[in-house]
């Protein structure tokens, strides 16, 4: 009865934000940075016989004939997109068009959301077989949701045929979830537990072979929370099997991924994934103080040396890109300069900084709703200069301080500076040769018109050029983080409305 279902998986449009890249794509011609990952593999989940087709909004329009095709439409979505998934929810119901809808929003938010025909939460590998069996039978549930945590053994490969990948800048796979660690203002530990699981060594090499059969050539993400969760099984098994499928593919890969700090502990582990072809990670830093490390359970980044210990995974041929947090009750005035400070001597290029917020089901928003100090649900923006509770420092001081440090880090003079800070100490790879393809001269001549013509403080771009072609090895990096500069200012000037409306709703 149900073997020739017509299903439209949407996922749903996101705002421009610091980690869009929406300015910087326009350089390179790309619609979005990474594909929707969760609904290529619920895709690859569906039945062989359903007919299925993928609109990702942040690159193709949603139209009504599009969903008045489908028997459902299946919607995933993260807070931060919340607005285009009530958008989309009245279009289905308009069009009398039943939803089948999860992942972290409705996953968190599951009341919000009890008008939605099926609600198949938490992880797809043990809720959608349950649903999916349910609708064979003719009586699918509204509701499905469950406490156990899957063997990732069973997730199959995404589903790379229902998109076009050229209107993307990176790919992106999974290896691991859950996260080892307990930050009390993190969301991860709620949402897939602190147990590291794993996919096979195989399975990720079938991965990439996939990629690799569908023509992708460039940039690959490990979506992972913390990729080193299980240190030496990365060591003894995947990524020895990646160098030997990069060197057998002659290396159409370059990876980044999110690690916590510890990761600058091992020597042979970054050594490793240096070699399979890993030149980007991002690190949660969050702050410089020690008091608001420990405040918010952030252990493993305290009686560190951040400064030293970004230049050590520099040097070892691996960019540091990291994420910071004002607004810790342990925060005190002092804490803006020295975040500064720490950006601009790490040579940490892409900063992103936002305030304090309480995700639901964390630590930190338990203890804030104990102490009477939550204010309203956070946006899922890290710069959109909102918080979801009253802090201890003065609110003015607090934004005051916090424009300061956006202000300087992504001023043109800072941010070159920091950007030769950071190719000065960065080791590249011997393997790694100069690849210059027809998008990168198309950015670099776009690069020259808007950032070396039109914005101010160009003076500063052509002196970082000028000086990066002494060693030609360090243009490329030197015009893509410009181009991400010029995407972050952008966002930048997003900032300065909310602050003022922010400043004068708080004098009222």
């Amino acid at each position: 009865m149900h073997n020739k279902l017509k299903i439209l998986l949407v996922n749903p449009e996101a705002p421009n934000t610091f980690w869009s890249f929406k300015s910087a794509l326009k350089f390179v011609s790309k619609k979005a940075l990474l594909p929707p990952l969760g609904l290529l593999t619920v895709a690859a989940m569906l039945p062989e016989s359903f007919e299925k087709k993928l609109i990702d909004m942040n690159v193709t329009t949603l139209r009504d004939r599009d969903i008045s095709w489908a028997d459902y439409v299946f919607i995933t979505g993260m807070v931060i997109q919340k607005k285009s998934v009530n958008q989309i929810i009245e279009r289905c119901r308009k069009l009398n068009v039943k939803i089948v809808a999860g992942g972290p929003l409705f996953t968190a938010y599951p009341e919000a959301y009890f008008n939605i025909d099926h609600l198949v939460l938490q992880e797809a590998e043990i809720t959608l077989p349950a649903f999916l069996s349910d609708l064979e039978k003719g009586c699918p549930e509204p509701f499905y949701t469950t406490r156990e945590k899957p063997d990732l053994k069973s997730t199959p490969i995404p589903q790379w045929d229902l998109i076009n990948m050229k209107k993307y800048a990176v790919m992106c796979i999974q290896y691991s979830r859950g996260c080892p660690f307990n930050c009390d203002f993190c969301d991860i530990t709620a949402l897939l537990g602190h147990r590291v699981r794993t996919k096979t060594t195989s399975q990720i090499i079938d991965e990439l072979e996939s990629l690799y059969v569908h023509k992708w050539r460039g940039g690959v993400f490990f979506v992972d929370d913390n990729f080193i969760g299980k240190r030496q099984q990365l060591k003894n098994e995947l990524l020895p099997a990646i160098v030997d499928w990069m060197n057998k593919r002659k290396h159409p890969f370059t990876f980044n991924t999110q690690t916590s700090i510890n990761l600058v502990d091992d020597e042979e582990l970054m050594a490793l994934m240096a070699r399979a072809g890993f030149d980007s990670v991002f690190i949660g830093i969050e702050s410089p103080n020690d008091s608001s490390l420990a405040e918010c359970n952030k252990m493993q980044n305290t009686g560190r040396d951040a400064v030293a210990a970004v230049k050590q995974i520099q040097r070892f041929g691996i960019q540091v890109q990291a994420g910071f947090i004002v607004g810790f009750d342990n925060d005190k005035p002092g804490v803006f300069d020295k975040l500064i400070n720490l950006i601009q001597d790490g040579g940490v290029v892409t900063a992103m900084v936002g305030l304090l917020n309480a995700p639901r089901g964390t630590k930190l928003y338990k203890k804030l709703m104990s102490e009477n100090r939550l204010t309203k649900l956070p946006t899922g923006d890290n710069m959109d200069c909102t918080m979801n509770f009253i802090p201890r420092m003065d609110i003015h001081e607090l934004l005051g301080g916090y424009l300061k440090v956006l202000n300087t880090i992504y001023s043109q003079k800072y941010y070159c500076k920091r950007i030769k800070t950071f190719l000065k100490n960065y080791h590249f790879s011997n393997k790694a040769r100069l690849k210059v393809r027809y998008c990168d001269i198309k950015a670099f001549l776009g690069a020259m018109w808007r950032i070396g013509m039109i914005e101010k403080g160009k003076i500063y771009y052509w002196m970082l050029i000028l000086w990066s072609l002494r060693n030609p090895r360090r243009l490329p990096l030197a015009v893509r983080f410009s181009i991400y500069g010029f995407h972050f200012r952008k966002i930048l000037k997003n900032v300065y409305p909310q602050m003022k409306e922010i400043a004068a709703n708080s004098m009222n």
